[in-house]
């Protein structure tokens, strides 16, 4: 707390006139009221999603859905104001990186996180977010877009070592996207009147809906209080909190005992739980409420896989912000779609062959891409070629220079380093990164993320009369450089068991 809240301070000055705690110039930071959050799209670049990603769910509630986002502003920020009170924060990144930044009182998640964005020059997909991370309770969770930060830090301890870490998290909104990846059937009971039988739409629709929400129910392992062990038992997950059964399976209202409600409790991660806790998995989570000091407090709770965790935790965090969730989901898609970022010139861009006498429209998406990847190869050859005339390396010590500096390379990374980076980032399928072999010098792994689990791939050199490739099928399928390898396998899953989708990135704040 104290780390975070350092030099706290109130004044009337206006921002300009304050020196930017990242460096020099000037930082104009967002101001929002707490009843709607602000539209800020300028200065934005947005990866290459489709649209059908999230079109899938329905507008549920038009008069709620319906945005009063205020008009984008230059660079996402709205100018500063006189009367406001400003506060010093500190953010962390996974390098344990640091940077104290001075913002409003009342500034959401979703702006600490633009402002970052924006400041480090980041791609925005959408996916940065804010963790809370408690290390004298071993927890941390997502705090949610809307979420005042402010309010977030009022419930830290002032002795505490809690830090608030800027880092991707792609699995934040995808289960509205792929609801029946997050929600087994045989942990979700439905109303009678639905037969049990929904789609996707209508299941997200359900948990959404004031009035009513799907049952989650199943077995969880529950911490013992004032004892080491742990005990298998039933709870059940409903819209007037958690319960867990005291006689078998039963659901009766007599054998159901509360446990919590999530009005002023958050459920949280819990980190190394077999370690420091005693926990059978180390797929553990808690019910934090908000006086909760101590570990004492914490209701521990602990499922057998990724999966089932997943579940309970999803279905908490609907049940406690709920339409609110869907909000902000759709937010930046409404505003990408308000003022999207490619010009009509971009889009009416053509590929063209001019190999013959007469040039001609390439129709055939395929050719147009095989089109594209040679030229792609050309010119990284002809690249290396004129580093080499300056005395620069050969190709292949260019060609590993070459991806060096792509984002998804993490170079002298572990398996369990790049494990804990792939799960931070979000468990969806699709989620991975590069990374040197430390078994074998000479060889690369990719690490990738397939149905929560996540899986590593040796990438082999392979050497054709002086020229070095590089592949992960024996060389049936052979790349020049790494760079090349990877936007394959972007568009084609090959023997991989997906595409890769999301790189984990790392900025230095």
């Amino acid at each position: 707390m104290s780390d975070a809240l350092d030099g706290l301070h109130c004044t009337p000055r206006r921002l300009a006139e304050k020196e930017d705690s990242f460096g020099r110039g000037t930082a104009f930071v967002p101001r929002l009221t707490t009843s709607a959050p602000r539209n800020r799209s300028a200065g934005k670049r947005s990866n290459e999603e489709d649209d059908d990603s999230y079109s899938a769910v329905p507008n549920l509630s038009p008069e709620i859905i319906h945005s009063n986002f205020s008009p984008t502003v230059s660079e996402g920020l709205l100018p500063w104001t006189k009367n406001s009170c400003t506060q010093v924060i500190k953010v962390y990144n996974e390098d344990e990186s640091s940077r104290a930044v001075e913002v409003p009182s009342d500034i959401t998640t979703r702006d600490v996180c633009q402002l970052f964005v924006l400041k480090n020059h980041c791609i925005d997909d959408h996916s940065w977010t804010l963790f809370e991370h408690l290390s004298h309770l071993g927890i941390e969770r997502t705090i949610e877009d809307h979420e005042l930060v402010m309010i977030v830090l009022s419930g830290w301890g002032m002795e505490s070592d809690s830090r608030l870490y800027f880092r991707k998290n792609y699995a934040k909104y995808e289960f509205f996207r792929n609801p029946l990846d997050f929600f087994p059937n045989h942990m979700v009971s439905l109303s009678s009147e639905t037969n049990g039988l929904v789609d996707h739409s209508q299941l997200i629709e359900t948990f959404l809906n004031s009035s009513t929400c799907p049952e989650i129910h199943g077995h969880l392992h529950a911490k013992e209080h004032s004892r080491k062990s742990w005990k298998k038992l039933y709870f059940v997950l409903r819209r007037s909190g958690l319960y867990v059964s005291n006689k078998g399976t039963s659901k009766e209202p007599r054998h159901l005992q509360f446990i919590a409600d999530f009005k002023d409790s958050d459920v949280y991660s819990v980190l190394s739980a077999r370690k420091v806790h005693g926990a059978p998995t180390d797929y553990a989570f808690c019910v934090k409420s908000s006086k909760a000091s101590c570990v004492r407090e914490l209701r521990l709770l602990c499922a057998d896989d990724e999966s089932t965790r997943t579940c309970w935790i999803t279905a908490m965090r609907l049940l406690k912000y709920g339409m609110q969730l869907y909000q902000n989901f759709l937010q930046p898609h409404q505003k990408q779609k308000a003022s999207p970022m490619r010009s009509i010139s971009e889009n009416s861009l053509v590929a063209m062959d001019f190999s013959g006498q007469k040039s001609r429209v390439i129709e055939n998406p395929s050719e147009a891409l095989s089109v594209a990847v040679e030229e792609g190869l050309s010119w990284r050859k002809k690249s290396c070629h004129r580093l080499s005339g300056h005395g620069s390396p050969s190709s292949s010590v260019c060609s590993l220079a070459l991806h060096m500096a792509q984002p998804w390379f993490h170079s002298k990374l572990s398996r369990e380093e790049a494990q804990r980076l792939i799960t931070q980032q979000g468990l969806i399928d699709g989620v991975f990164l590069l990374r040197d072999s430390l078994s074998n010098p000479k060889t690369f792994v990719l690490s990738l993320c397939y149905q929560l689990k996540i899986k590593h791939f040796q990438i082999l050199p392979v050497d054709e009369e002086g020229d070095l490739f590089y592949s992960l099928d024996d060389a049936h399928t052979k790349f020049s450089d790494l760079i090349q390898l990877v936007e394959f396998y972007q568009l084609n899953r090959g023997v991989l068991p997906c595409k890769l989708k999301h790189h984990c990135a790392r900025v230095t704040l």
